[in-house]
């Protein structure tokens, strides 16, 4: 059987790393998701790629950033795909155009504005197209659980990129926490610094905020540590003033936390503490681009873990200023034979393993199910998270602790 072929819907800075007409100023100047795709495709897990966008116009600089960045870096890794829509022509849709050129079985990649997550997912699942969305998975928990049903009537694969599970400290964690008891308390903190809003004013404060972007990493993490425990009520605050001084609209927050009870599922007596907060307003020079630690604590023992500094700084004139330095998540350095070396990393793990995962289940060796209970980021294990965040948005706009209702493959928000 050939490989999937993968179509890339968002050209920017995570598909790419090509934003506003050079690359991006942030950790990603290559961008994650093309590198990846390019690298297994020249290991022969995928076959035919392609992208789409709104503005074909910004194509030709794409080629020749990727042509410079990544083909001349490693041993001339071919670089080339299809491209949507056509260089001289502006679409807001040329995903369908996209997606329809697919053969079924195929995948696609989302890492587009929050709000465009649900059609454009929807539209590929339909047509039996497997799917890869950044987090967080939907905006809204009634589309969460429409693209599950979805993707169980069509047999298709639909992953949420919750890399974090990957990285090794973090995974390594989940495991030693089904051995300390009863969840109590977890507290999280991860922040970026204030050029991403520049970086992500088109959307910013519009069309999402920062607690969907940044805490739906440690809220996917800390559902996936206490599977014994389910959230019922979401209380959310905020701080103001950094982002609109910026330039952002005036609705735009600087930094979200989440307040969530937690219950245990076969215990009600037994109640849980998360709290959850980020921020894209951090100060420019700290030093490492994005800050995440989390403290887990149980009735037998806790975990501590600052994922911000790994134990490598460089100090270099140019930058001026000591810089921390994360190879663990993408790591851009060819390898002894010049070719791209970073398939360790796990920002790179969390795209084979789905590739893997969706080859698997075109050759009928797995079921969804089975994914499922191998606790990959699937819709089905993810849903938690989604309520969550959408809990939190809602306190935020109305003002009032908002309560999750769950049960009986049964969710809602009160």
């Amino acid at each position: 059987m050939a490989p999937p072929s993968v179509l890339m819907v968002g050209t920017g800075e995570y598909t790419t790393g090509y934003v506003g007409g050079t690359a991006s100023g942030s950790d990603k100047k290559v961008g994650v998701v093309g590198l990846t795709l390019f690298d297994l495709r020249r290991r022969g897990k995928v076959g035919k790629l392609s992208m789409a966008g709104v503005s074909g116009s910004k194509f030709p600089g794409i080629r020749e950033h990727l042509h410079k960045n990544i083909h001349d870096v490693y041993n001339g890794l071919d670089v080339s795909f299809d491209s949507f829509p056509a260089d001289n022509k502006t679409d807001p849709e040329a995903y369908k155009t996209a997606i329809d050129a697919l053969e079924p079985g195929s995948a696609i990649t989302i890492f587009t504005p929050d709000t465009t997550h649900f059609p454009i997912a929807l539209y590929a699942v339909q047509r039996g197209i497997h799917v890869l969305i950044t987090k967080p998975a939907t905006k809204l928990l009634a589309h969460h659980l429409t693209l599950l049903e979805e993707s169980r009537k069509h047999n298709v694969l639909v992953y949420v990129e919750h890399h974090k599970r990957f990285d090794p400290a973090y995974s390594d964690a989940r495991a030693k926490a089904r051995n300390l008891g009863d969840f109590n308390y977890f507290y999280s903190y991860m922040s970026q610094p204030k050029s991403q809003l520049e970086t992500f004013k088109a959307w910013a404060g519009k069309d999402s905020d920062i607690s969907y972007y940044l805490n739906s990493h440690h809220v996917d993490i800390c559902e996936s540590m206490v599977p014994d425990y389910k959230p019922v009520k979401v209380t959310a605050s905020a701080s103001k003033g950094t982002a609109v001084e910026l330039g952002c609209v005036p609705q735009t927050e600087d930094t979200i936390t989440l307040l969530v009870e937690w219950r245990k599922k076969d215990d009600h007596s037994k109640i849980a503490t998360g709290v959850y907060t980020a921020s894209w307003t951090a100060p420019q020079p700290a030093g490492v681009h994005s800050n995440q630690y989390f403290h887990y604590m149980a009735s037998k023992g806790e975990i501590r873990i600052n994922q911000a500094k790994r134990g490598y700084d460089i100090t270099d004139d140019n930058q001026g200023q000591l810089t921390w330095i994360n190879p663990f998540y993408m790591r851009y350095a060819p390898d002894e034979e010049g070719n791209f070396g970073g398939q360790t990393g796990y920002g790179y793990i969390s795209f084979e393993k789905f590739i893997d995962a969706v080859t698997a289940l075109n050759k009928g060796t797995i079921t969804l199910e089975q994914l499922d209970a191998r606790s990959l980021p699937t819709l089905g294990n993810t849903i938690a998270t989604t309520a969550i965040l959408h809990a939190g948005r809602i306190s935020l706009d109305e003002g009032r602790s908002v309560e999750i209702i769950s049960g009986a493959g049964r969710w809602e928000l009160q």
